[in-house]
């Protein structure tokens, strides 16, 4: 595990933090003297973690398919913040739409926490991560058909293209901290293959159990599957990093950083999915 005794006394908010990798994160930051912010969907569960945690947590609804509730979040914190954990997610395994209107995994992934960082960064201090994955490898994307209407919609496919606009909305996001000469610095991880409660939503009984049965086996546990996070906030690392694992396909291990594909490398499209993220959630980089 990662030394976060440095980091003691600073505050944190980390989003999705009542289970997975968000519950690994919040909990190992709150035993290291973090003052952390549980932002989550579920504030009963959130305050249930927060006594199973121990040390300064604070629990604030937080619902990012659900851009008003972003701006809820934003304006009942109070305060500055050292960290910013993007590290909510959903795999969409139904071709649903978020209260705005966007297509449930685009709307989670991408625009709900491009709004949220927006409407936070003047209050953020050291850093800012995004949690992403490895099947952005896979993806293509246009930021002019995020709702994947002229391509057919499938749940695989909706996750990765969503993890994508992740990667490319971080590459965006550190080039433009550097350019305005930001203390701020922006990076990026994938966490490997971790046995979470991504896949547990209803009709995937039996596709849950074979995801949970391999997980045991190739994946690495939620507080392994964290460390990833933590290597970003503890080690000497370039601003723009992208941090995985090192064992075999990626699948479980040790923090390293890690290589991303071309199509998460394209400046041209970072920069056209910024704009419409901008458009979409009504929020602009304020720096």
């Amino acid at each position: 595990m990662e030394d976060l005794t440095a980091l003691a006394g600073r505050r944190a908010v980390v989003t999705g933090a009542t289970n997975g990798l968000g519950m690994a994160t919040a909990r190992a930051l709150a035993q290291a003297d973090v003052r952390v912010v549980l932002a989550v969907r579920n504030v009963e569960l959130g305050k249930q973690r927060a006594a199973e945690f121990g040390g300064d947590c604070e629990v604030i609804h937080l619902d990012l398919a659900n851009l008003a509730s972003v701006r809820e979040f934003t304006e009942t914190l109070d305060g500055s913040v050292d960290y910013l954990i993007n590290n909510a997610g959903v795999f969409p395994h139904q071709h649903r739409t978020t209260t705005d209107g966007f297509e449930l995994g685009i709307g989670t992934n991408f625009l709900g926490p491009f709004a949220l960082t927006n409407l936070l960064l003047p209050r953020i201090t050291r850093q800012i991560v995004l949690v992403a994955s490895d099947a952005h490898r896979g993806a293509t994307l246009d930021p002019d058909d995020l709702d994947l209407t002229s391509k057919g919609w499938n749940p695989a496919r909706a996750y990765a293209r969503s993890k994508l606009a992740v990667m490319l909305w971080g590459l965006e996001l550190d080039r433009r901290l550097r350019s305005s000469r930001s203390e701020v610095s922006a990076m990026m991880t994938t966490p490997g293959w971790v046995a979470s409660n991504i896949s547990n939503k209803p009709g995937l009984g039996i596709a849950h159990r074979i995801v949970q049965s391999g997980a045991s086996l190739l994946a690495n546990d939620n507080d392994a599957g964290a460390q990833t996070t933590l290597y970003c906030l503890t080690r000497p690392i370039a601003p723009g990093s992208y941090v995985g694992v090192d064992g075999i396909w990626a699948l479980r291990g040790e923090p390293v950083l890690f290589g991303r594909s071309t199509a998460a490398c394209d400046f041209d499209v970072a920069a056209r999915l910024w704009a419409k993220g901008e458009e979409l959630t009504a929020t602009a980089y304020p720096l």
